[in-house]
């Protein structure tokens, strides 16, 4: 069985919509502070742009595991 671990960052864009940029396997002491540092940077430098519109705040952010079990169906 294998585990990854994902950071979703959630952010609101100047469309009022909400987009989640994912990074896989962040670091595993990474605190709130340095996620909430990171996003705040994302939206001060407005280094993504998605599908036109600019992220404007910081909604939410987590860790998401996930367990993946593979079968081998191969006969």
């Amino acid at each position: 069985m294998a585990e990854t671990k994902r950071l979703e960052m959630i952010f609101k864009n100047d469309a009022d919509k909400q987009t989640t940029i994912s990074i896989e396997n962040p670091k595993t002491d990474i605190t709130e502070a340095e996620v909430k540092t990171a996003m705040d940077l994302i939206i001060s430098k407005n280094v993504f742009k998605r599908g036109g519109y600019s992220l404007v705040e910081a909604v939410e952010a987590r860790i998401v595991n996930t367990q993946t079990t593979e079968y081998d169906l191969v006969l």
